[in-house]
């Protein structure tokens, strides 16, 4: 006979709304929205086009869609934006999305080129949240985030069944998408109202700083005050878990990295779900054709046995992968705040000059190192923390599965007493074995070490005393030793083993040994990471260069108006042609000798004649 899945509905729906061409046609409002937001930014370094051509201006400047390195504005909402394209993070490698049929040499140029347009196609989110022009960035980015919100709504509604998962297949996977959109939504509101009122002049528009923010600047002043003279009491979530500190922001890069790696954790676990169902479906399918054997061999003893053994492994089997399930993602979303705090750890060392915590060979990282390191860093730590979860959660499966045969399944089949015995014959070896090892300690120390210098000394030194009888007792216990070093070799594996696979999430630490740290490229791009920001984004850098700049511009302002006014080609609306004539008739009008010695102009097919004093 066969069962019925119960989790999985057998719906066909065909949805009026394909999501690929969705895709590739957001792109024309895409890059329409980008060309206005680039007519709108202007240049600071102007080209010979600008002379000849007056409606550019100095327009149509580079739009920057996130400031990697320092933005410490708008960090939940570059977040969200980050959040809302988990969907096609996930799905864009699949085998589904390649369009093209291509070999597989050149698979990696189509993913190149599939990845280049997803983050056209979300490009807009992010411009608009970072562009200077609020008003025009928030009216573009609300129609644009509305737009797809309601194309993934309407797709969702006429559909939420679908034929991977069953029931609700596309809401599971598509709400978390969708309630970043709605901050997006609420988010560009907020922004088109402040807008509205600074250009009605009810607001007060917000400075924009692009040195130091406000907390950069408190570190500096707690750093050159007087330390308090009492500590307040720490709670015990502060001494254990986490303290906050109002002096320490994590730039948007960090925010927007970890909210999109807890979403692509959540559609992961969804998926990997879905799998081990198929797979339990599989075994019951298996157990079903035993049970039907079992019956045309007239209940054979064997077959019989087989199907209980089967049954046992099933059940076994899914109870310790949903209870792995469990402990694997919470490990896994632990390691994304962990990881956040070790980055504030190690961020302050590096202000106050402390590299001792880092490898030799990783405090003096290059350049360009740094440079790739950070572009590296967003990806990379999302398919570490994917691969981290599905290996930890298979080797925790394994050691479930080991647990359940060897200690739970005997007990329940009253073999209680039988494994307490061999529990405690293999607890009294590994016992006697420590202790010898310990004995070997303390006769050391006893017998084969010379008296302390001091009495105040804590150990005793490094001088042998008894040579002879240490002769001998090295001799006696290097046969011994080479068993003992097989099970300790055997525990060294196993640590490691069992370490490796539980920080292998971690790019923030090294499992590699010491002097290997360089084959590690996921720490070296951690390394990379902290050190781009530690040299752009350090606050008493910052706070220097602050001071330089407010200095600088208060001399400049109490200077009378000279060439400098003119110099300011940021601010200058005119022609390259226009700045210079303005600049030659300033010169003239206060060095009137100075025209005598102008070259005379030459005319078409004329040569002019030399001009005198009295021109």
């Amino acid at each position: 006979m066969h069962r019925e899945r119960g989790w999985q509905t057998n719906v066909s729906c065909n949805s009026s709304i394909d999501m690929e061409l969705v895709l590739h046609y957001s792109l024309i409002p895409s890059f329409a929205i980008i060309v206005v937001l680039s007519f709108l930014e202007r240049r600071v370094r102007r080209s010979q086009a600008d002379g000849k051509l007056c409606l550019l201006n100095g327009r149509f400047g580079i739009v920057v869609p996130l400031d990697f390195v320092g933005t410490f504005s708008n960090r939940w909402s570059f977040g969200f934006a980050f959040g809302a394209t988990a969907n096609k993070v996930m799905f864009l490698f699949s085998d589904s999305y390649l369009p093209l049929q291509v070999p597989q040499w050149a698979q990696a140029i189509l993913l190149l080129i599939g990845g280049t347009e997803v983050g056209l196609a979300y490009f807009p989110f992010f411009a608009c949240l970072s562009t200077e022009f609020r008003l025009v960035g928030s009216v573009l980015g609300f129609f644009y985030t509305c737009t797809w919100f309601l194309v993934t709504a309407i797709y969702v509604a006429q559909c939420p069944h679908g034929q991977m998962i069953g029931d609700y297949e596309k809401i599971i996977f598509y709400w978390p998408s969708l309630l970043c959109l709605v901050f997006l939504l609420g988010r560009f509101i907020l922004m088109c109202v402040k807008a509205l009122r600074v250009r009605l002049k009810r607001g007060v528009p917000s400075e924009v700083n692009y040195f130091l923010e406000v907390h950069q600047a408190q570190h500096v002043k707690r750093l050159l005050g007087k330390p308090p003279e009492r500590q307040a009491r720490k709670s015990w979530f502060q001494r254990k878990v986490y303290e906050w500190d109002p002096c320490f922001q994590f730039p948007g890069r960090m925010i927007g990295t970890f909210v999109l790696a807890l979403i692509c954790l959540y559609i992961f676990i969804v998926i990997e779900f879905y799998i081990y169902k198929q797979f339990s479906e599989g075994l019951n399918v298996l157990e079903q054709n035993f049970e039907e054997l079992v019956d045309y061999s007239n209940g054979s003893e064997v077959h019989a046995l087989v199907v209980l053994k089967l049954k046992e492994f099933i059940n076994v089997s899914q109870g310790v992968w949903i209870f792995t399930t469990v402990a694997a993602s919470l490990t896994c979303i632990s390691y994304v705040f962990h990881i956040l705090a070790c980055y504030r750890k190690h961020m302050k060392r590096l202000w106050a000059g402390e590299r001792q915590f880092l490898p030799q060979r990783s405090r003096d990282p290059s350049s360009s190192q740094s440079v790739a390191a950070i572009a590296r860093y967003s990806g990379w730590q999302i398919a570490y923390l994917l691969w981290g979860y599905l290996i930890l959660h298979v080797v925790q499966h394994l050691f479930g599965l080991m647990i359940m045969y060897s200690f739970v399944l005997p007990v329940q089949q009253g073999q209680g007493l039988e494994l307490a015995k061999g529990l405690g014959l293999g607890i009294l070896t590994i016992g006697i074995a420590i202790g010898l090892m310990m004995l070997q300690i303390k006769i050391a120390a006893s017998f084969f070490l010379q008296p302390k210098l001091s009495p105040d000394d804590k150990q005793k030194p490094l001088a042998l005393n008894n040579r002879k009888a240490f002769h001998n007792f090295n001799y006696f216990l290097f046969f011994y030793n080479v068993l003992l070093g097989l099970g300790a070799c055997l525990f060294r594996l196993f640590y490691s083993v069992v370490l490796g696979t539980w920080l292998i999430a971690r790019i923030d630490r090294t499992i590699m040994q010491k002097g290997y740290e360089a084959a590690d490229m996921g720490f070296n791009t951690w390394i990379g990471m902290i050190f781009m920001d530690l040299y752009h984004t350090n606050p008493t850098l910052l706070s220097f260069c602050h001071i330089l700049l407010a200095g600088t511009t208060e001399k400049k302002q109490q200077q009378p108006i000279k060439y400098y006014v003119f110099n300011n080609r940021a601010e200058a609306r005119v022609s390259c042609r226009a700045r210079t004539r303005w600049l030659l008739l300033y010169t003239l009008l206060n060095n009137p000798q100075l025209t005598a010695l102008r070259k005379p102009k030459v005319q078409a097919g004329v040569s002019a004649a030399p001009q005198n004093s009295s021109d």
